[in-house]
Formats: C-alpha cells, structure tokens, sequence
C-alpha cells in the first residue's frame, strides 16, 4: 500500500512521548498515533454519544431531576 507522507509539528513533549511508545512497541509513528486515536478505553469521550438518554425512565434519575429543576429554577429566577 502506498501512502503520502505529510510533515506534523508537535511540541517536544508530544514528540517525546511519541518516541517512548514507538520504540518500546517498535511501531512506526504512524501506527502509534493510528492506535492513540482509535483507542477505545473511554478516557477520549469519543463514545460518550451513545450514553445519552441511558437514565431517561429510570425512577431514582427522574427524582433526582425533579429536584435539580427545582434548585435550578429558584436559581434562575434569583439570578437571572
């Protein structure tokens, strides 16, 4: 497979960092960050869409809600 090589500017940190993981795994940069991107461990929040609404229905949720819009429309009406 062929592929373009591009030129990235990154801080020496970044760059550092970069070459710790790439020498210790001995993996080119590219699949390094390939594998930095499409990491799936739920520390980048890429994922977090499709927790959206897992709460809606659940009683003890809906409760707290309430609640919340409570202090949040006593705050409104204070500050606002």
């Amino acid at each position: 497979m062929y592929t373009m090589a591009k030129t990235l500017m990154v801080s020496n940190s970044v760059y550092e960092e970069l070459k710790k993981i790439k020498e210790n795994e001995n993996k080119s940069f590219s699949d390094v960050i390939t594998e930095l991107i499409t990491k799936k461990d739920g520390k980048t929040g890429r994922d977090l869409w499709k927790h959206f609404g897992v709460l809606k229905g659940d009683k003890e949720y809906d409760e707290i809600k309430k609640e919340l819009k409570k202090g949040w429309n006593k705050w409104q009406k204070r500050y606002a």
